[in-house]
């Protein structure tokens, strides 16, 4: 009888032992328990939100290139020869673009890089819009805030300086708008600092004036193509890193830059280099993938390298119609727009 109650005792610890196997076990404080498989949660898929260029059809014009990009400008700074062109009269979202204006501006307000700014919560700064790092009542100085608000697009930084403008903010976006109207930007119309907003609108007409313009600065050259900076938030050293990855590839030299996303806005692209022996310009709107406004730039600096002369651009040839070229962007490269620092 007890040899018996023994084989059933077996049997049963056997039996829970095979059933439990694969579950995951839950300690707990004094005791350890057996968790059952917690249920597969359901995931809902969202479609991406189409660009305005992509409603307006731009993305289907074709361009002997085939870029990715709705619109694209490239022009020589020097003589403003237009070198390729592409719906560069199209007035589109520009994301974080806008935080070019944005420094414009207030290096043109001669206000100090050194005055301490309070960082403040962004109007659109909303868990969908916005993963900044920067905990709003950090204190940084202007020229901090500057920094990372071009270089890696961090929106409450743009934001913060904006705020910090005389006046506020209401009349730093009456300057940018001024500033555009004298730099002939006349497709051009900006509402908030940072890009997150669509209304914020430009051609890549335009905004090859303001990079010529910002380009002027000798600071915004520097901040913009920095690579990495470190600041002080807290007790703690917090590393940013820019969000356009050609900054690091030694094959490019790039005097002045600028990225942006939105889902509105699609990616976006803005550069002062030296290609070909030449001073450009270079506008990506709306370009389609991650990384593809990069493919489009690499893309059109090998068209670029297969000029006869200094003076003409090239007859298009079947290489300079290649695929698009791989792109490996570095993790660092974040423009997260409507879900990240860069609206971008």
């Amino acid at each position: 009888m007890a040899g018996a109650a023994a084989l059933i005792f077996l049997m049963a610890t056997t039996a829970t032992a095979a059933g439990t196997a694969d579950a995951p076990t839950v300690k707990a404080k004094g005791r350890s328990s057996v968790a059952t498989t917690a249920p597969r949660r359901k995931v809902r898929t969202v479609a991406a939100r189409p660009s305005l260029g992509q409603k307006q059809g731009l993305r289907k014009t074709e361009d002997e290139l085939r870029l990715k990009s709705s619109a694209a400008l490239v022009v020589d700074q020097d003589t403003n020869e237009v070198l390729y062109s592409k719906n560069a009269e199209a007035v589109l979202p520009i994301a974080s673009i806008t935080k070019l204006m944005t420094a414009v501006v207030v290096l043109d307000a001669g206000q100090s890089m050194d005055e301490p700014i309070t960082v403040s919560k962004v109007a659109l700064d909303t868990p969908k819009n916005n993963r900044s790092r920067l905990r709003v009542g950090t204190t940084l100085s202007r020229g901090e805030l500057m920094h990372l608000a071009l270089m890696s697009s961090e929106n409450r930084a743009a934001y913060s300086v904006g705020a910090a403008y005389p006046g506020g903010l209401s009349s730093l976006v009456e300057a940018m708008n001024s500033k555009a109207n004298e730099l002939g930007m006349n497709d051009s119309h900006f509402v908030e600092p940072t890009g997150l907003s669509s209304d914020n609108r430009s051609s890549a007409h335009d905004l090859a004036l303001l990079v010529n313009a910002a380009y002027q600065h000798p600071l915004l050259r520097e901040y913009s193509t920095a690579s990495d900076a470190s600041v002080a938030i807290g007790r703690h050293m917090v590393q940013f890193h820019t969000t356009n990855s050609l900054v690091r590839n030694p094959s490019w030299e790039i005097g002045l830059q600028k990225t942006g996303y939105i889902s509105e806005a699609g990616r976006c692209l803005v550069m002062q280099a030296e290609l070909a022996g030449r001073k450009l310009i270079m506008v990506l709107l709306d370009s389609t993938g991650r990384y593809s406004r990069v493919a489009d730039a690499e893309r059109i600096r090998r068209w670029l390298d297969s000029m006869p002369t200094a003076q003409h651009a090239p007859a298009l040839t079947p290489s300079a119609l290649a695929e698009e070229p791989s792109a490996t962007v570095p993790e660092s490269e974040r423009d997260l727009g409507r879900s990240g620092s860069d609206t971008f």
